[in-house]
């Protein structure tokens, strides 16, 4: 019967432990296009145009809207463990560029190596100007709306609600 207990204890940690280690793993997503080299190399600059291309890629992330003509397709891939914010593993960004008529001039390909990684400090935002406290931000502007000589607009000022005769 004891033997019975101990196994029975053994199965239940076992059983445990594997919950809790599937609840430390990451979570792996893709996010955006789907990437297949043979596609992107049957795109050819001066043979295609933009609607060859929409027919082989799809249609684009996002366009440029500015400058020259481009259509990126942005493909990336993220994990995240728990309780923490995803992180980027991979991202492809691929630009198709067009001339004035629609002709595909190029095809180009960025990685990782394009991101620009932002740490920002969450405790405080630097600003210019003068630091205030909680008290002086929320009672700063009492007597300073209206006040004389604040612009126009203001409530009082010189004229005291006299007619214009001064009376």
């Amino acid at each position: 019967m004891r033997h019975y207990g101990r196994t029975a204890q053994s199965l239940f940690a076992v059983a445990a432990l594997a919950v809790l280690a599937t609840g430390c793993s990451s979570i792996r997503d893709h996010r955006g296009y789907l990437i297949d080299q043979a596609l992107i190399d049957s795109v050819q600059a001066g043979t295609d145009n933009k609607t060859s291309v929409e027919r082989s890629l799809g249609r684009p992330t996002f366009v440029s809207q500015f400058g020259e003509a481009s259509w990126y397709y942005v493909s990336q891939d993220t994990r995240q463990t728990a309780f923490k914010r995803p992180q980027t593993g991979n991202q492809t960004i691929l630009r198709v560029r067009f001339d004035a008529a629609g002709n595909v001039t190029g095809v180009d390909r960025a990685g990782m190596e394009r991101v620009a990684r932002l740490d920002p400090d969450g405790h405080k935002t630097e600003t210019l100007g003068r630091n205030r406290g909680f008290l002086e931000d929320l009672f700063g502007n009492i007597g300073s709306v209206g006040a004389p000589g604040m612009g126009e607009g203001g409530g009082g000022g010189g004229g005291g609600g006299r007619g214009p005769n001064g009376s």
